[in-house]
């Protein structure tokens, strides 16, 4: 099941621009997605980046700017110690933080995986669904 879901989802990275020798950043939890996300990046030979989610969003702003990543993957919100935590909304802060700096090597496509069914902002046409955008046509 985990290669199945590794094949779509490389078939959904290389839509979205994903090369051999791009980078594609990994802001999750500990969740399945991110294991199928690095399986896709070595399907593609693509540089599979960690964002860890313990970052503040001046480091995570920074992290976002030295990648060059063309794909984001990150959560809605998480669960830590017992309680929901956002995930999303830090790293919307850490994008508009990098953006103020430079545009350039900013992601063009940030893909979001449910885990706490929590509204998120969204981004029309950078902001995507993880399961939407695995889904085959």
């Amino acid at each position: 099941m985990l290669l199945q879901q590794a094949e779509r989802a490389a078939a959904a990275f290389a839509r979205y621009g994903v090369r051999a020798g791009d980078r594609v950043a990994v802001h999750l939890p500990l969740v399945p997605e991110s294991v199928i996300a690095t399986l896709a990046c070595g399907r593609l030979d693509a540089i599979r980046t960690t964002l860890p989610v313990s970052l503040t969003v001046p480091e995570l702003a920074a992290r976002i700017r030295e990648s060059g990543t063309r794909v984001l993957i990150t959560a809605d919100a998480a669960f830590w110690d017992g309680s929901v935590r956002p995930v999303k909304p830090l790293l919307d802060h850490a994008l508009a933080r990098a953006a103020a700096t430079d545009t350039n090597g900013l992601p063009r496509t940030v893909l979001v995986v449910n885990r706490c069914s929590r509204p998120v902002s969204w981004k029309p046409g950078r902001d995507k669904w993880w399961h939407e955008a695995l889904t085959t046509d």
